[in-house]
């Protein structure tokens, strides 16, 4: 995928967000950076500052952390999604959370200092701040949505709901990444999965 596939698969994927006409979109793709992240390279480590936003053009990545030597997934992002450890890049504080490309990855991407530098631009500022508030909310939306599934959700109930909505991670995913994701054993999951065939049957 050549650099002005992915900026227009980007500018696509945010009109759902905020429009630019031709004269807005020339100045904000000039703070757009198109890159690759190759298999198992790292978007974001703990104690580091991640002051960049990443949309993901093609390729997939995971969020995971580690406890006592064991990593454990908490979420993935596929194609037009955006990647971030986002409070760290709000706060400008140090990040938590280790965000690892699962396969080669191609990014288009912005620093805080871009985003910055776009909001002081008057022709720019109002649909910035639009398109910054109603990313920050879709993660919100996100994160809530996961955690209400730990509580209200059995495991076997959650992968029901990713077998209906999440196809993607069950193709392309390691079954043991699942698992975590899940928060289930890799043998629970296989239960779970002999269970529900035998009760297709």
């Amino acid at each position: 995928m050549d650099n002005s596939t992915a900026l227009a698969l980007f500018r696509k994927c945010i009109e759902k967000y905020v429009e630019f006409n031709e004269a807005e979109w020339i100045i904000f793709s000039q703070h757009l950076k198109v890159s690759l992240l190759k298999k198992k390279q790292y978007f974001a480590t703990p104690e580091k500052v991640c002051d960049k936003v990443g949309y993901i053009a093609d390729g997939a990545v995971r969020y995971f952390h580690i406890k006592d030597g064991q990593d454990i997934t908490g979420y993935f992002s596929f194609e037009n999604e955006f990647v971030s450890s986002y409070k760290s890049f709000l706060t400008g504080q140090p990040g938590f959370t280790y965000i690892q490309a699962l396969e080669d990855t191609i990014l288009v991407t912005f620093t805080r200092k871009d985003m910055d530098q776009m909001l002081s631009n008057p022709m720019l500022a109002y649909k910035i701040e639009r398109f910054g508030r109603l990313v920050a909310e879709q993660y919100l939306c996100c994160y809530e949505d996961r955690i209400a599934s730990f509580i209200t959700q059995t495991p076997e109930e959650r992968y029901m709901h990713l077998l209906s909505t999440g196809r993607e991670i069950l193709q392309r995913m390691p079954q043991h990444y699942i698992a975590n994701y899940l928060g289930i054993t890799p043998v629970s999951l296989s239960r779970i999965r002999r269970r529900i065939l035998i009760g297709a049957k």
